[in-house]
């Protein structure tokens, strides 16, 4: 049976990538891409496109049998630092969307989930450096808590009823194509934005704070990477951690210096310092390279690289 992919929040910072990639992948005839809303952009203008509540069970089940879905990508959720300003609707989407996809696999109407959890499952009594696959998680934020929990069911859904779900703990991640999303690793996209339009950036972290990181090329890869594989090989079934480099707000604008020398940054921690100092400062994924395959293409060199030339060739155009 051919690969026909849904995927719910196709316009949110990872999905838009996500749903080209996708595209490219299985055809554009067989990736359906969905979101809350209808926006003018690519994953709308070129493929199949849904307007979906990722909280309207019926609505999901409606869209999976129309189109024959065998594939799942549940993109949609509130992230950290937007989470900790409305709780109850964060917990509500992050965990309802979550059920409404495991029972409708559950049920056999699809073959395989991905659900994305994300370093904020841990908290400030696990271990920051090399934070290891198994490990205390005590997270102190709506958005990890809802994450934490989701691990935990998608699991048990794998355990008692066989669902297929495969999922990987994003760290940060760094995207020229996409604007931030009210993560509090975002300060790492817009210091890029900032470095071409003022020459100056005020981060909302303090210069030493370490936080794992990734290209969203490297994210999308470990995406559709994970889910190409054997069920055999995916060993684990909360999530698995995933990284590729790890920098402070200071060392991100060392590198940016090397492109632009006269670049300053300041430092004005805000709300969200609190947040990073919850998570690791690096993470071991020593599990996801062995048992899939996985590695990483780009570090914070030909990052910074890449990110200046997709800013001033399809963003700043001069």
């Amino acid at each position: 049976m051919d690969t026909k992919v849904l995927i719910i929040g196709a316009c949110g910072q990872i999905g838009t990538e996500l749903t080209a990639k996708l595209r490219a992948t299985y055809g554009v005839e067989n990736v359906v891409a969905s979101d809350i809303r209808k926006l003018e952009n690519d994953v709308v203008k070129n493929g199949i496109f849904e307007v979906l509540n990722a909280l309207d069970y019926n609505q999901i089940e409606y869209l999976i049998e129309k189109y024959e879905i065998t594939d799942v990508y549940l993109m949609a959720a509130l992230l950290s630092a937007t989470a900790e300003k409305n709780p109850a609707f964060a917990w509500d989407l992050n965990m309802n969307s979550l059920f409404h996809v495991l029972n409708i696999a559950k049920a056999g109407k699809i073959k395989k989930i991905f659900w994305p959890s994300s370093i904020a499952v841990f908290g400030p009594t696990t271990p920051r450096e090399n934070t290891p696959q198994y490990t205390v998680m005590e997270p102190s934020t709506v958005y990890g808590i809802s994450k934490q929990t989701g691990e935990r069911w998608c699991e048990y859904y794998f355990k008692q009823y066989g669902v297929d779900v495969r999922s990987i703990r994003y760290p940060g991640l760094i995207s020229w194509s996409t604007e931030p999303g009210g993560g509090t690793t975002d300060y790492a996209v817009d210091i890029y934005h900032k470095a071409i339009l003022d020459g100056k950036f005020t981060s909302f972290l303090s210069e030493n704070s370490a936080l794992p990181m990734m290209y969203m090329d490297d994210a999308i890869k470990a995406t559709v990477g994970i889910m190409q594989v054997p069920a055999e090989q995916i060993k684990i079934r909360s999530s698995y951690n995933l990284s590729a480099m790890s920098f402070t707000p200071r060392e991100i604008a060392e590198e940016i210096k090397k492109h632009y020398p006269d670049f300053t940054i300041g430092y004005n921690p805000d709300f969200r310092q609190k947040i990073a100092d919850s998570w690791p400062a690096s993470i071991d994924d020593s599990y996801a390279r062995a048992d899939w395959g996985w590695q990483n293409d780009f570090t914070i060199e030909n990052m910074t690289e890449d990110m200046f030339t997709n800013l001033k060739t399809h963003v700043y155009k001069k």
